[in-house]
């Protein structure tokens, strides 16, 4: 198992049990509408972390922030966490709840951009 990845299955196994609304609707987006073939995991674990959903075979990780990514301290884990995961050869694309709940059409189409189904 590679690094770090024990600790953060357990951790997604427990998100998995508590995912937000605003995942919630992302997730059942995702697994109906599979973008030009590319499947997605939800809280996918990656070294110390979990992604909240990953398209393994892109290299693409989707994160959901809602208001818990707004003070000093989670912005800062957030940017450590996005260093981690680039490093580690991973592309990442934030939206928040809003996003998701008012503009899921805008989502969908900065996920296909990213994984490069159309520009």
């Amino acid at each position: 198992m590679r690094e770090g990845e024990q600790q953060s299955r357990k951790h997604a196994k427990r998100l998995r049990k508590s995912m937000t609304e605003a995942e919630v609707v992302l997730w059942t987006f995702l697994r109906r509408h599979a973008l030009g073939g590319f499947k997605f995991r939800w809280q996918h674990p990656i070294g110390w972390y979990v992604a909240d959903f990953a398209c393994v075979s892109a290299k693409l990780v989707v994160e959901v922030d809602g208001a818990t990514h707004a003070t000093a301290d989670e912005l800062a884990h957030d940017a450590r966490r996005s260093a981690f995961l680039a490093d580690a050869g991973w592309r990442i694309l934030r939206v928040t709840n809003m996003d998701v709940f008012e503009n899921l059409d805008g989502v969908w189409l900065a996920i296909a951009r990213k994984l490069k189904i159309f520009q």
